[in-house]
């Protein structure tokens, strides 16, 4: 399972603003059998050098993943102390000053689980032993639009690392002939691969659905976020948006273990009632085809 959308890194934007709170919200990924995580920063254009932007991602990125490491080490320790009593394993590195939540628990409504580590993630079995997942971690970012950024040489560097998949952020306004004609070049002339990002957010503000329309006539992947189908206002739109077939990628937009947090399970199972498992094999083969391949 992907989650194509998260504030997880931390002090880099209005997301998680600690160390100890990206645990926390890794916590919630784990609990909830994410294996493939996109964290996507905001890059608002003109508010904050590119280079300073790298920077900051590269120094948040490097601490999540040298965070996530220390976990893989200490599962394969704990693994072998199992297989040798006589063995003792050196505590956690992962840990939380929270307690994380537990299995089964709602999103955003957690209970105190005893240590306060990572939950035991999904595992697998390969030649009879079995094998932790620790969640792959990719950046890019969530790009808000600027005028002519169909033209913007820094697009590229702002995808999915490994790839070419471009998470963009359209403006909370009626869309205009101009703003399609940017999408159409990154697109087009760039040829970027574009996710418009939470896309039931915008949908209020398109009293002429002309260009609305345009976009989505063009082959974009809509973002929508989990959280959308828990709420009775927007869950209408999310579920009619699905039914007329547009290939749709879900994310957390996870910002806080508490007041935002990781809740692709809560979504995933309001998807499953009313329209289906089939519909989200489609979104998690969509999902694992554009993380493989998008830009390769």
């Amino acid at each position: 399972m992907t989650d194509f959308h998260t504030h997880i890194l931390p002090g880099i934007d209005d997301g998680s603003q600690d160390l100890e709170e990206t645990r926390r919200l890794l916590a919630q990924e784990m609990q909830q059998g994410v294996t493939r995580i996109l964290a996507t920063p905001h890059f608002y254009a003109g508010r904050d050098t590119e280079e300073h932007f790298f920077r900051k991602r590269e120094r948040a990125l490097r601490s999540v993943r040298e965070a996530l490491a220390a976990e893989d080490i200490e599962r394969e320790m704990s693994a072998e102390a199992d297989l040798n009593p006589t063995h003792k394993t050196r505590s956690r590195v992962l840990h939380t000053k929270e307690e994380t939540v537990q299995a089964g628990d709602l999103p955003g409504r957690q209970e105190p689980a005893g240590s306060g580590h990572l939950p035991e993630p999904e595992t697998t079995k390969s030649s009879g032993a079995e094998k932790k997942i620790i969640p792959e971690i990719r950046a890019a970012a969530e790009v808000y639009y600027f005028p002519h950024m169909g033209e913007a040489d820094i697009l590229p560097r702002l995808c999915m690392e490994g790839g070419n998949l471009l998470l963009l952020e359209m403006p909370f306004v009626q869309w205009t002939e101009s703003m399609y004609r940017d999408v159409e070049r990154i697109l087009r002339k760039q040829k970027l691969t574009v996710m418009l990002a939470h896309v039931e957010r915008y949908w209020e503000f398109q009293r002429d659905k002309g260009v609305w329309n345009a976009v989505f006539d063009l082959p974009v992947y809509p973002q929508i976020n989990a959280g959308s189908l828990l709420r009775f206002r927007s869950r209408g739109f999310v579920l009619k948006f699905l039914r007329a077939g547009h290939q749709v990628l879900l994310g957390s937009d996870c910002h806080h273990s508490e007041y935002r947090p990781v809740n692709l399970a809560a979504g995933r199972e309001v998807i499953r009632k009313k329209l289906g498992e089939g519909a989200l094999k489609e979104m998690d083969l969509l999902g694992e085809e554009l993380w493989e391949h998008a830009g390769k």
